[in-house]
């Protein structure tokens, strides 16, 4: 008893940082801090990152989408054909087939389907190119867990739905909604599409085609501020969202965009957040 009442009373009095455990040493060595381009050598800056269980998707300067691998710790590399420019969003999924996503400042997205070596999956890497929508910087994608929908949203406020038949080869996008701001976010789930904007957040009914604001006022002030569905199995119906609002604030609400719980978060971030290092 009295070493776990020690261990209480450490916690309280000494707050916890969190820190990487090892430096991604293998990671960034995998990728060039320079590049030479006829007689110029270019500075490589990372510009966009996303990761699950399987890979570590990382989005560069270049144009170039660094995809490492975990289980056979090896970095492979794809690229934008044409004119080089920054990679400013990317989004994976691992479902039958792997899938990478990735936007760019000019408004291009692409498709991956990688390689696999487990029986019945993808034996050659297929792209999938969405073009002719966007014409201005990628700024969020989101998938269907089945890899059959993506959806990308672009800082003018376009939001386009691509649809992939895999089997097929085919890709077919077009336009589902046009906001009057830059996406910040998206998520979909149960064939409802999640939206945040810099001016409000919203649920588009892909089904019905209809749009309810998450809450009854736009935000007072505009901002990056992102919303997402809680993970987890359950119908449409049960659905529930958790949206950031100014002021260190955190809106839960329902399918139907009723606020059902205000967290004030002021007072967690009063005395400051401790960097840490990654």
């Amino acid at each position: 008893r009295s070493s776990v009442t020690t261990l209480a009373m450490a916690s309280v009095s000494e707050p916890i940082t969190f820190r990487e455990f090892c430096p991604l040493y293998y990671l960034l060595n995998a990728i060039p801090t320079k590049v030479q381009k006829g007689f110029r050598s270019i500075v490589v800056y990372l510009t966009a990152l996303d990761t699950n269980g399987d890979y570590i998707a990382v989005g560069s300067s270049i144009g170039m989408l660094y995809l490492y691998c975990r289980h056979f710790n090896q970095m492979r590399k794809y690229n934008f054909e044409g004119k080089t420019e920054p990679i400013t969003v990317v989004k994976l999924l691992s479902c039958f087939d792997d899938l990478v996503a990735a936007g760019t400042a000019s408004g291009r997205v692409a498709v991956f389907q990688l390689v696999s070596s487990l029986p019945g999956r993808n034996k050659q890497l297929r792209r999938f190119d969405v073009t002719g929508i966007h014409r201005n910087s990628i700024t969020a994608l989101a998938w269907s867990p089945n890899g059959m929908k993506l959806f990308s949203g672009d800082d003018k406020g376009k939001i386009v739905y691509s649809s992939l038949d895999l089997d097929q080869g085919v890709c077919n996008s077009h336009l589902v909604l046009e906001e009057p701001s830059s996406i910040v976010q998206l998520d979909y789930s149960q064939k409802v599409l999640l939206v945040s904007t810099l001016q409000r957040s919203l649920l588009f009914h892909m089904e019905e085609k209809s749009v309810k604001q998450i809450g009854t006022q736009p935000r007072k002030s505009t901002g990056k501020f992102g919303a997402c569905f809680i993970p987890g199995l359950c119908k449409q119906s049960d659905l529930t969202l958790y949206a950031s609002r100014p002021g260190l604030r955190l809106w839960k609400a329902d399918i139907h965009g009723t606020v059902q719980a205000t967290f004030i978060l002021k007072d967690v971030f009063a005395g400051g957040v401790k960097p840490f290092e990654l």
